[in-house]
């Protein structure tokens, strides 16, 4: 136990002393935390499509507020964001890392997050939590498809956001491209708050269209720069463009829009205001450019995070349940009670289990109890640290609308909510999506074993898209995850931080079954031995639902045939047998089991009997059926060069695809949107490097499930069971 903990179950007086000496304890180890203007704090989340720079971004931020000392870069593996071992080598961002800094007297929480499709839970779960965000889209890529994936999830949860158009330097940059692309794409108001001086090699500074001054960069550190006239060839651009941004920030408010149609223009301030205004209500989007690497542009970006994203104050109210399920308001106050998010969980190999949390309501404090609502179980607080990124500063309390960490907590997983024991909240959970690729995993020793299955629980509870499950027939550990890579840095950490040695199978796709139509069957359960029997007998209308649909379960008992309290057991029953289909074993979806009739016993019935009744009634339904195979379909975006892109058509088509839309970008490069099996995609990145000799890229993410054609069905049947389907 740390000098920071408390013990769970305490006496009244064994509690106070122990207050006391805990008090003296946090006075050596932290200086008393000053209050917190929540005004001048800005929780914000950086995201993009993979490569796009958004860790060189917040490497930026982090120097240029004085939070680090040197500039990270991603390339060399010294960034400070990417501290996992499995980034620095591969140079991309795979775990969200969460830090604070400060910019003009505003304490700024910055989560930099992933762009890699396999680690879209990341980006989900930090969205969730965040109050704004950075989107930053590269100068020549334009809306690449993993950004039209994070401006969804952005969307879903009413983010207000601000763009960052990076990569200015890069041959092929095109801002106002981007803008327009932008608009088309997501059919939002982006309003350029800046234009670039210059483009590609060229690219030396920006117009500030509020000011109507040009920053011009004098060195490669963008420290020096000198303020001056706009350039002439660019005076007629930014006169038009402002004139745009002017008419949008007067719809800020009636005050704004009253002065704007008597005097036609704006001060800077009421500018400022007025878009302001208009981004937290996700009404604009403000667009501004730079070159992150070569450090131009984000003293700006970091102006425009204080003046236009909301502080936590800004935000709608927070709509929750209280502990009996019925709707309640809190705000984002330090007075109201406590209502905090555990958002994510680390395993750190020095302080155990490390949650992430988000304060929206009240004030979360080391060595207090408080309530896990969705466990209904208590917790200790054992210490409070904030973060920068894998490094940790302790702080006594987080104030709502905070972001920290929490040392000391048991139980409590992604999504749950810590509140006050007297007032008990659930604040609204994150959902997650299935995995879609499984493999075998044993471990090389006896000794590995036994690590491996703890090692396994951990990552879990990190991560709620990888699974781990057993085999029943083979007895084999399978881990399931989003994706190829999502799977290989998971082997890759039991290896290096669980020092777990292990052999992994090839990878498996996560087929799922379904039925065609409507079917009644019965399941009757008896068993007579020489005391009480068991006596279940049950009738279920099984039927087909929309796909996407999952399990359901109804009850259209009439006339007490079967005992409400039995209705429990016969959907448990249900559930299980739908975990295993009659055609391979895989799972049944998009299904309904409807419980209509049946009879009891008074004294041989029991929930056991009923249960194994629903499950036979179920596995009856499914074999009277006509059942198939669904397979996960994928959405494929690739970009090639002209040259090649009738042999990257023909190979998609070859691999059961389908071209959906095909569309002509900027320097010779092809666009293409494409659909297929994931069966048919593994070792696709590679396919595509030696088909178009490394100059084509391709990024995946799962779509749908669709029905398997009855040719690669009889095939799958045949691998997993041995047999070939009956005609």
């Amino acid at each position: 136990m740390s000098g920071m903990d408390l013990p769970s179950q305490l006496s009244p007086l064994e509690n106070e002393a122990a207050e006391v000496v805990l008090d003296d304890a946090r006075k050596e180890l932290v200086t008393r935390q000053e209050d917190i203007d929540l005004g001048k704090v800005r929780n914000i989340g950086i995201a993009a499509h993979i490569d796009a720079g958004k860790t060189t971004t917040t490497e930026r931020i982090l120097f240029y507020t004085g939070r680090t000392h040197r500039i990270g870069e991603v390339d060399a593996g010294s960034a400070t964001m990417d501290w996992m071992i499995q980034e620095k080598e591969r140079g991309i961002t795979i775990t969200s890392a969460v830090t604070t800094t400060k910019w003009r007297e505003h304490i700024i929480n910055v989560i930099d997050t992933p762009g890699h499709v396999d680690f879209t839970v990341e980006v989900e779960r930090s969205l969730r939590v965040l109050d704004g965000m950075v989107a930053v889209f590269c100068a020549v890529g334009g809306v690449q498809p993993q950004s039209e994936t994070v401006w969804r999830q952005a969307d879903r949860y009413k983010v207000p956001r601000i763009v960052y158009v990076n990569k200015m330097d890069r041959t092929g940059a095109n801002f106002m491209g981007v803008v327009d692309k932008i608009i088309e794409r997501f059919g939002v108001k982006a309003v350029p708050c800046q234009i670039p001086v210059g483009a590609e090699a060229e690219f030396q500074g920006m117009v500030d269209l509020i000011s109507m001054q040009a920053r011009i960069y004098l060195d490669d550190l963008g420290q020096k720069y000198e303020d001056g006239p706009i350039p002439q060839d660019l005076v007629e651009q930014a006169q038009e463009l402002r004139e745009q941004m002017v008419a949008e920030a007067a719809e800020g408010s009636d005050e704004l829009t009253e002065k704007f149609l008597e005097e036609g223009d704006l001060s800077p301030e009421e500018i400022r205001r007025g878009l302001r205004l208009r981004c937290i209500k996700n009404e604009i989007v403000p667009v501004f450019c730079g070159s992150s690497f070569r450090n131009k542009g984000v003293q700006f970006l970091l102006d425009a995070i204080v003046d236009y994203l909301p502080s936590p104050l800004e935000i709608p109210e927070i709509h929750a349940l209280d502990a009996e399920d019925r709707p309640i308001v809190r705000h984002g106050l330090v007075e109201e009670p406590l209502a905090a998010l555990v958002f994510k969980i680390a395993t750190d190999p020095f302080v155990g289990k490390l949650a992430f949390v988000r304060v929206y309501s009240g004030v979360l404090r080391t060595g207090s109890a408080v309530l896990n609502s969705i466990k209904g179980k208590r917790e200790r607080i054992g210490r409070l640290v904030r973060m920068h990124a894998d490094h940790r500063e302790d702080v006594l309390e987080l104030h709502a609308g905070e972001l920290g960490g929490v040392l000391g907590l048991k139980l409590s997983t992604t999504g749950d909510t810590l509140c006050d024991e007297k007032n008990p909240i659930k604040l609204e959970n994150i959902t997650f999506p299935d995995p879609v690729i499984s493999v075998a995993i044993e471990p090389k020793s006896k000794a590995d074993q036994e690590r491996m299955g703890v090692a396994l629980g951990k990552l879990a509870d990190e991560d709620p898209t990888f699974r781990t499950s057993t085999n029943a027939e083979t007895g084999q550990t399978m881990i399931a995850g989003m994706g190829e890579l999502h799977l290989d840095i998971i082997v890759d950490r039991l290896l290096r931080e669980f020092q777990v040695g292990a052999n992994v199978g090839r990878p498996q796709v996560a087929y799922k079954e379904a039925i065609r139509k409507t079917v009644k069957a019965e399941g009757r359960f008896v068993r007579q031995t020489g005391g009480r029997g068991q006596f279940g007998h049950v009738w279920l209308e099984v039927s087909p639902l929309e796909p996407g649909s999952g399990f359901q379960f109804e009850t259209k008992v009439v006339g007490g045939t079967v005992p409400k309290e039995y209705f429990k057991a016969v959907e448990q029953g249900c559930r299980e047998a739908a975990q295993c289909g009659v055609l391979a074993g895989f799972p049944v979806v998009d299904v309904k089991a409807t419980l209509f009739d049946g009879s009891y016993h008074e004294v041989d019935s029991s929930e056991l009997a009923f249960k194994v009744a629903g499950s036979m009634a179920f596995q009856e339904a499914l074999h009277l059926n006509e059942c198939y195979i669904k397979e996960p379909i994928m959405k494929v975006d690739i970009e090639v060069p002209d040259a090649y892109l009738g042999d990257v058509i023909g190979d998609i088509n070859g691999r059961r695809g389908k071209i959906e839309n095909l569309e002509a970008g900027s320097n010779g490069i092809q666009s293409l949107k494409a659909v297929a099996p994931l069966a048919e995609m593994f070792g696709y990145t590679t396919a595509l490097r030696n088909l178009s000799q490394g100059r084509g890229t391709a990024s995946m993410e799962f779509g749908y499930y669709a029905e398997v054609p009855k040719n690669i069905q009889d095939q799958i049947i045949y691998r997993i069971t041995g047999r070939m389907p009956k005609e």
